[in-house]
């Protein structure tokens, strides 16, 4: 390592730096963390032309009979497959996860889409109600209507997509049951 002097008269230390080094700072016209700061955040990033290509989605699968409430943690999965064969009808619960509400998760104008995957039986159950955080929402439902029954021996899926509008507020579109076998 060399040592040089500075204007100030005091010493900096040089180690070697590849051409590759120098060729990052190639175009560099302000103060180089003025530039960081400006370009766009880690978290929330505003994209001008996005692209997505086949995203892969957080699943939760379990061996588990839908009945009753059933907590959704959409900060934590995309899907929710309920394996074992239903007992009832249920209600969804979507919320961030069990210490955060979906309102502090999602900004105003920010849309999630949730899929829940439910197996039945020789009996066919069904979504009876959505809930988030909590507090009972409407879908509105493709076609217009609320699903009446489920169907026998097969899995049922479920899609809600929910844009908040403003404070614990919701505009919820639902599909529904789509039956596979």
């Amino acid at each position: 390592m060399t040592k040089a002097r500075d204007l100030a008269g005091s010493a900096t230390a040089f180690s070697a730096v590849s051409s590759t080094e120098l060729g990052y700072v190639d175009g560099v016209t302000s103060a180089i963390q003025t530039q960081i700061n400006t370009k766009a955040p880690s978290t929330s990033p505003t994209l001008t032309t996005p692209v997505v290509v086949s995203p892969e989605e957080r699943t939760t699968v379990s061996a588990t009979a839908a009945t009753g409430t059933i907590n959704f943690d959409a900060v934590t999965q995309g899907v929710l497959y309920y394996t074992s064969n239903a007992s009832a009808n249920w209600t969804l619960n979507v919320r961030g996860s069990s210490g955060v509400t979906l309102d502090s998760a999602l900004a105003t104008g920010d849309a999630i889409t949730v899929s829940f995957l439910v197996t039945n039986g020789g009996t066919a159950y069904r979504h009876s109600a959505l809930t988030i955080d909590g507090s009972a929402v409407t879908p509105k439902w493709s076609g217009g209507t609320a699903p009446a029954t489920g169907n026998a021996s097969s899995i049922d899926a479920y899609s809600f997509t929910i844009i908040k509008t403003a404070s614990a507020t919701y505009t919820v579109f639902g599909a529904g049951p789509i039956k596979y076998a």
